[in-house]
């Protein structure tokens, strides 16, 4: 089986690229020129997802079984600051891929990489949130990712297109950058460990409640999906637990070494959230048979390991 990482150099894209060859597919990916290709190890092409007659190009030349179309604008804070880009990339780029599978003489199923976000703000009693709930975005990010799964649905309806969606919920594991709240948390404890920062971690908002999920568990369930999954359909992919951002940073700190004290920073809330999002994940389960196997601190441990090991 032929493999194709759309958006291979970001942060999920080296762990699936990793699982993939694992299990013995025969996996490329592709990143933008001005990124790294350290992360991955296997053979790696330059495209930008905004030319059409490149991707089409490409997906011709390299005749893949499966593409997992990972490139996106994924950061909801970039979303606020810059939404221009986070639409094109986000629609008018997903919407080249489509269109170059939907021309291929060769067929291939495609797993489009959505998110939890997409729902938007629901009521405590409405969680965990399913698939059939209708998406309500409430910020930027979300509702490009909200446009690209329905557009997708319909490339699948409509031309046949084998699409198979995900809304992804909060994913962390080492390499992940710090423009992510968990990470982000890492990075402060690690400075102050090293005396590179006072002892003062500066945070936004620690109340709201989030799916939080290994990345090596999420990019296990993206490979049984797009083998599995029904064509036009959306799957949740999460822990299936919502965890307050605030006892998430109590599990960074109870691994520190440091004294640190919290602080409210203004820079880092959002115009708009979501006060909590729960992934109910039996659709996805049912089809699959998948469960989470790393716990959260084990994840937590070697995020803040990688950093201490950054900054020495």
């Amino acid at each position: 089986m032929k493999s194709l990482i759309i958006g291979g150099a970001g942060f999920v894209g080296p762990y699936l690229a990793r699982h993939l060859t694992e299990i013995g597919y025969d996996v490329a990916a592709t990143k933008l020129r001005e990124e790294s290709s350290a992360g991955l190890s296997v053979p790696v092409y330059d495209l930008n997802i905004l030319d059409p007659d490149a991707v089409f190009e490409l997906l011709d030349q390299l005749e893949p079984d499966d593409i997992f179309h990972l490139a996106a604008q994924s950061s909801v804070a970039v979303s606020w600051k810059n939404p221009q880009i986070t639409a094109d990339v986000n629609i008018k780029g997903s919407i080249n891929v489509l269109e170059a599978v939907r021309r291929l003489a060769k067929k291939p199923r495609i797993l489009i990489a959505g998110s939890g976000e997409e729902y938007g703000t629901l009521r405590p009693e409405d969680m965990p949130v399913c698939e059939s709930t209708a998406v309500n975005p409430v910020n930027i990010y979300a509702a490009t990712k909200a446009c690209q799964n329905m557009i997708a649905k319909i490339y699948a309806q409509a031309y046949g297109v084998q699409a198979v969606m995900v809304r992804a919920f909060n994913h962390i594991g080492p390499g992940q950058p710090p423009v992510f709240v968990v990470p982000d948390f890492c990075r402060q404890v690690a400075w102050i460990e090293a005396g590179k920062q006072e002892a003062v971690i500066r945070v936004g908002s620690l109340d709201v409640r989030r799916d939080f999920t290994d990345v090596r568990d999420i990019v296990r369930a993206y490979v049984l999906l797009a083998k599995k999954g029904k064509i036009a359909e959306t799957y949740n992919v999460g822990s299936g637990q919502a965890r307050a951002v605030g006892d998430i940073l109590n599990m960074v700190l109870a691994n520190s070494t440091a004294d640190i004290r919290v602080e409210t920073d203004a820079g880092k809330l959002r115009p708009a959230d979501m006060p909590v999002m729960e992934a109910d994940i039996g659709k996805m389960q049912q089809v699959t048979g998948w469960k989470p196997v790393i716990g959260i601190g084990q994840t937590i441990r070697e995020m803040l390991d990688e950093w201490r090991g950054m900054v020495r």
